[in-house]
């Protein structure tokens, strides 16, 4: 069955039938996330909202001002998750967010005339293509298992550019299965089981290609492209890898993606105080600089690691306990003092990183004390991390309850062997 939304995939309403109403338990996504909720499978005689198919997602909107939680094609039917009932043979309301409708006519119309050029003037076939939120992609494979060039994606972008100049008619097709037609168009194969009647999307002069998804009215409607970069892909069961991945942008995310890159130009001209065409070259002065910098600032840290192991050492009598921490030092800082401390009977409590937040932090001392000790200290502090013979370390996130840290060690040291486990 051909739906509505494939008829006129410009249609943003339409009136239609309730055929059946289930009641189910329907898993839904919600926050990246399924969940189980009692829901309504209703079947309606025909739809406008899109069901999933062809590497194109499913569309979002309402029936009768309720949300469609979900959107899919059982056979000839589309199911319309629901969180309310529906009667059957009821005239019911469709609407469809059409801001998500047309932004994925763009990439979807985009991702055909790329494959088609792609393929046409560089010999890339299309094995598959993900419409993401944000940024598509085309996974392209060549014979030669050779990546696209740079040069062949400034090519192939001016190329498509120029038919969407042309504003190139698109015209979709339906023909009956096995019309000797179908065997010249463009397909990765009909899914197993199909029947029925055949769509073909035709872009004028560019292709023939078997689709269930929407599309535009010409390539005028798809404004521009934008080709933004190459990833080769990974091997699989062992083949030779020939493939790699094209993403893009079309249409209105083009639009969107310069108007940020646009708002980034503006604030980093405000912090740099310079034009926009020395960017490049000021940030990369700032970053070799600020490499210096750090790398200036860790020796003089290791320097001041040494004078602090120095100021232990001359201590009569040496503690049971020691405690420092070093809010602008790096890991490398702990490790430097207790190798110029060398082998005590004191336990080392170190820690760096930013007192009122995340940072790093070492027990140093007796291995049977630090498998007790370590864990208390380590959840005190909110961190994860493990021990090794004289050493546990761990990262921690909440340095500000390092006091409360420092206080269950020194209960833990006065309390007897026997005790211990109370803490």
């Amino acid at each position: 069955m051909i739906l509505c939304c494939q008829r006129d995939s410009f249609k943003t309403e339409f009136t239609t039938k309730v055929k059946s109403c289930k009641e189910v338990a329907a898993s839904i996504p919600v926050g990246g996330k399924k969940e189980t909720i009692q829901a309504y499978e209703v079947l309606l005689e025909d739809s406008v909202l899109f069901p999933e198919g062809g590497g194109q997602p499913s569309d979002h909107g309402w029936i009768d001002e309720e949300e469609v939680l979900v959107i899919e094609r059982r056979g000839e039917d589309v199911v319309h998750t629901m969180k309310k009932p529906f009667s059957v043979g009821q005239d019911v309301k469709q609407k469809v967010d059409w801001d998500l409708r047309f932004d994925r006519m763009q990439q979807h119309t985009g991702q055909h005339l790329i494959t088609a050029i792609a393929d046409k003037q560089f010999k890339y076939s299309t094995t598959s293509w993900w419409l993401g939120d944000k940024v598509c992609h085309i996974e392209l494979e060549s014979a030669s298992g050779n990546v696209m060039t740079d040069a062949e994606m400034k090519d192939l972008e001016r190329v498509v550019n120029e038919k969407i100049r042309e504003a190139t008619p698109i015209s979709v097709n339906v023909y009956e299965e096995g019309d000797p037609h179908l065997t010249t168009v463009r397909t990765r194969g009909l899914p197993d089981g199909f029947k029925g009647p055949v769509r073909v999307v035709t872009i004028t002069g560019v292709e023939d290609n078997m689709c269930c998804g929407t599309h535009l009215k010409h390539l005028g409607q798809l404004q521009a492209i934008k080709l933004l970069s190459v990833e080769r892909g990974k091997a699989r069961g062992g083949k030779p890898n020939r493939s790699f991945f094209l993403y893009f942008l079309a249409g209105g995310r083009v639009l969107s993606r310069l108007d940020e890159s646009l708002q980034r130009e503006s604030q980093l001209t405000a912090l740099l105080k310079n034009s926009p065409a020395d960017h490049v070259d000021l940030v990369d002065k700032l970053q070799k600089s600020y490499k210096q910098c750090s790398k200036n600032l860790q020796s003089v840290l290791r320097n001041v690691a040494v004078m602090e192991a120095e100021k232990f050492k001359v201590l009569e009598p040496k503690p049971k306990f020691y405690s420092l921490h070093r809010k602008e030092a790096e890991p490398d800082f702990m490790s430097v003092f207790l190798t110029e401390v060398g082998s005590q009977d004191t336990l080392f409590f170190l820690s760096v990183g930013d007192p009122n937040g995340s940072g790093n932090m070492i027990l140093f001392g007796d291995s049977k004390i630090l498998e007790k000790l370590g864990p208390i200290v380590c959840e005190i502090l909110g961190g994860k991390g493990a021990g090794k013979g004289q050493r546990f370390q761990a990262k921690v996130s909440n340095l500000k309850r390092r006091p409360d840290a420092e206080a269950a060690i020194e209960q833990f040291l006065t309390t007897p062997v026997t005790d211990a486990n109370e803490l």
